[in-house]
């Protein structure tokens, strides 16, 4: 492997482009943006047996074949305790059962990863007026609420 430290910013963000251009002819992921979500979302479908959706399908990611839940899947990587996923839009529509929200350490390893129900889901989010969404906050306790299950040995 280059030496990282070594690399001019050009030669970095070349290499980066090129990193991300093999991950999408692998179909990993789906998009030339930050590589979290689209390879959160393909990494729990792998490991779950999810169906996952288009990006035309706003509401859920994935679904399972085997029983038709639908999965919105969340990918966030954290050094913090606390951890704020991407905003959920029209929550109250209940367009969702459940939520992976999967918490990745900088190199890209899973720290955790849980299951949360669509009822636990209203429990832990926060309205944000100034988008009018509503954000998904997590801390490791919050495997102790009835309806989130600890997933993180079924990713790694």
């Amino acid at each position: 492997m280059k030496d990282l430290a070594a690399m001019s910013n050009l030669e970095l963000l070349q290499t980066h482009g090129a990193v991300i251009a093999e991950l999408r002819r692998r179909k990993v992921v789906k998009t030339k943006n930050n590589p979290i979500g689209d390879y959160t979302e393909w990494l729990v479908c792998d490991r779950l047996g999810l169906e996952i959706q288009g990006n035309n399908q706003a509401a859920f990611d994935a679904v399972d074949p085997q029983n038709g839940d639908r999965y919105q899947i969340k990918g966030r990587r954290s050094r913090g305790n606390s951890v704020q996923f991407s905003p959920i839009r029209r929550i109250e529509n209940h367009e969702f059962d459940f939520v992976v929200a999967v918490v990745f350490h900088e190199d890209y390893t899973i720290r955790l990863a849980f299951r949360i129900s669509y009822a636990a889901v209203i429990q832990l989010v926060r309205y944000q007026a100034y988008t009018n969404s509503h954000i998904l906050i997590l801390t490791e306790r919050a495997v102790e609420l009835d309806g989130v299950e600890d997933i993180t040995h079924r990713l790694v």
